[in-house]
């Protein structure tokens, strides 16, 4: 027997084809295909269907189905790393199946097997004979490493065995997944595609079921202020759970619900992609969570095809991108990027001592005020910043958005000075001012990137410090509105600084920011290495903020 490939497993779906090629043995190949496996094939039924719906279906029969999978085919010469299962048609298949696989790897460890019960077309056409579910259950669940149910298959193979199988909200759902675990699959992924809930809910079962961990996907983290004031908060979101049974933990993958017709073939492309994880050697978890996120962006970047429930875009993932394509539930994926990557240091310095301070109006006189001084000279090289973008720039459109936002920063600097002179600060003594060590290690940091870069670094530089002041002003905005909030707003000294940032005429700058980086990573999408640079000079500037912060606090 060959030992194939260790870069493209071989993997192996027995189930039955789908003649639109959306969904079955179609949808399998062009799944494992972008995952760079190397699909093979069983057939055990051929169907007459489109994105209407089933018209016919012809069984291939045991006989066939065991010479297919025998030591006369597939299993005899190609090693195959992991398998799945699909519509199996009716009983007698079934057991050639597992006859079949039992017979060949008896003595040796089998693959694992993943089985996605079909039983039910998304236009309602029955696909599994009612006989078959007991033997699936009896037969070929004791083999198998996941099984794969939606809402309707797992409520009729539940009530089969006489337990409740009614699944129609979050609670049933989980209890339903202990259930099938009961039924002798290792694992059992209960997908929830016909079922929407919230965050309330995700929150609600969370805090009443200690142990569940929650992953999400596509939906708002930690900082990440300024893109839920762009895009609209999520927390009342329709959202799509699938959860995962292990013998040991429970696991929750969450992500935007997309409304589409565009989900023929979802279960089989799922199962189909954790096939190909396993194949590789992943935990079924992380398997599982990488398959989610390859149907969900199946089904966003979908193309129309034919009259009914069209198939999903199975190639999407073919072509590389550093920077995915924006869509409905993610249309910022650049920067969301960006603070994703460097996420640990982004909230040392959204959520530096510094702002946690001057929030609660403790934060020392003199501490304050140093600050504001280095800021207003720290503008200085912002200004010139923008004025080596303009430099740089090679249309006139670009060349009048820096020219605005030097316009802007001069404004600013007056709007400054008004401010400084409120502490008692004069324009002589920010004249006299020296710089600090942070103020001119930053400062000089981002003219170096204007004289050595292209527009993209540079664009990444001034970036970080105009989305970092956006996102501290919209924190502390949130945190102020909570109940018992630390944020303190009456009598704080620092509260017009607060308001500045987190209010509307900053807050329109930072939206023109966040398209301004969107708009250049779609124009010129940056390959890895190009995306590395980007990132560096992201994280850079925001060490580069953080210690503006430390330099205030220290009055170094």
């Amino acid at each position: 027997m060959s030992a194939g490939s260790t870069e493209y497993p071989a993997v192996l779906t027995i189930a039955g084809t789908d003649s639109s090629g959306g969904a079955g043995i179609q949808a399998d190949l062009k799944t494992f295909t972008a995952h760079l496996c190397y699909g093979t094939s069983v057939v055990v039924a051929l169907t007459a269907q489109n994105t209407t719906g089933v018209q016919a279906v012809h069984s291939c029969g045991p006989k066939f189905i065991e010479q297919q999978a025998s030591l006369h085919s597939v299993l005899d010469d190609v090693e195959i790393k992991a398998m799945k299962t699909g519509m199996l048609f009716d009983a007698a298949s079934i057991r050639a199946v597992v006859g079949t696989l039992k017979t060949y790897y008896t003595g040796k460890a089998m693959p694992p097997l993943v089985c996605d019960p079909v039983c039910v077309s998304t236009s309602g056409h029955t696909l599994l004979q009612p006989d078959a579910v007991d033997v699936m259950i009896s037969e070929l669940f004791p083999v198998t490493h996941l099984v794969t149910p939606n809402k309707s298959e797992a409520e009729l193979i539940l009530s089969t065995r006489g337990l409740p199988s009614t699944i129609e909200t979050l609670e049933e759902m989980l209890d339903a997944g202990k259930n099938l675990l009961t039924l002798g699959p290792q694992t059992v992924l209960l997908k929830g595609g016909h079922l929407t809930v919230t965050m309330a809910d995700i929150d609600r079962v969370s805090g009443a079921r200690p142990g569940l961990h929650v992953v999400r996907d596509g939906l708002f983290e930690d900082n990440t202020e300024i893109l839920q004031v762009v895009e609209g908060d999520s927390a009342e979101a329709r959202i799509v759970v699938d959860v995962l049974h292990t013998a040991s933990s429970t696991t929750l993958y969450i992500r935007p619900r997309i409304e589409s017709t565009s989900t023929h073939g979802t279960g089989c492309t799922l199962s189909a992609a954790v096939v190909c994880g396993l194949s590789r050697g992943e935990n079924v978890e992380t398997a599982t969570r990488n398959a989610t996120v390859y149907t969900h962006l199946g089904i966003e970047t979908a193309f129309p095809l034919g009259q009914g429930y069209g198939p999903l875009n199975h190639m999407h993932a073919l072509t590389v991108r550093s920077v995915p394509q924006p869509t409905r539930s993610n249309p910022h994926p650049f920067t969301r990027l960006l603070i994703q990557s460097t996420a640990s240091i982004w909230k040392q310095y959204v959520e530096h001592d510094f702002v946690k301070q001057l929030a609660r109006g403790t934060l020392p006189r003199e501490c304050f005020i140093h600050f504001i001084k280095q800021d207003y000279l720290y503008l200085r090289y912002y200004a010139r910043a923008y004025g080596l973008l303009a430099a740089k720039s090679a249309t006139f459109p670009q060349i009048k958005a820096a020219t605005d936002t030097i316009i802007n920063v001069v404004n600013e600097v007056n709007t400054h000075k008004t401010f400084c002179a409120q502490w008692g600060i004069g324009e002589a003594e920010l004249l006299a001012t020296p710089e600090s060590p942070a103020t001119t290690a930053y400062g000089a940091y981002l003219l170096d990137v204007g004289l050595q870069g292209d527009t993209s670094r540079l664009t990444m530089a001034v970036a970080a410090c105009l989305l970092g002041y956006g996102e501290v002003g919209l924190w502390l905005r949130k945190e102020a509105q909570r109940p018992h909030t630390w944020v303190v707003t009456e009598g704080n000294p620092y509260r017009q600084w607060m308001d500045d940032y987190g209010g509307a005429h900053y807050q329109g700058a930072v939206r023109v920011g966040i398209e301004t980086i969107e708009a250049l990573a779609q124009a010129d999408p940056p390959s890895p290495a190009r995306f590395d640079e980007w990132r560096a000079v992201w994280e850079r500037c925001t060490l580069l903020e953080k210690g503006f912060w430390d330099m205030a606090m220290n009055l170094a």
